[in-house]
């Protein structure tokens, strides 16, 4: 199981029900979440082989800021 990490706009909870559905096609995507109440507003992902590119476009898609989390 891999778990990445970004930086996001998505800082509330209608952000997170617009983002989830392109999140939830995404099928290497195992699970995810969105903590809002950090001022980074930290994505977490997880998935078996999930790759930083296709989050990215998912968010990005959705209408959101996207960075990956060093």
């Amino acid at each position: 199981m891999k778990t990445l990490r970004f930086k996001t706009n998505i800082n509330c909870n209608n952000c997170i029900r617009t983002v989830s559905g392109f999140l939830n096609d995404v099928p290497t995507i195992s699970e995810w979440s969105v903590d809002i109440d950090r001022p980074e507003k930290i994505l977490t992902v997880t998935g078996e082989a999930v790759e930083v590119e296709e989050v990215i476009e998912a968010v990005e898609e959705a209408g959101f800021d996207i960075e990956q989390d060093k």
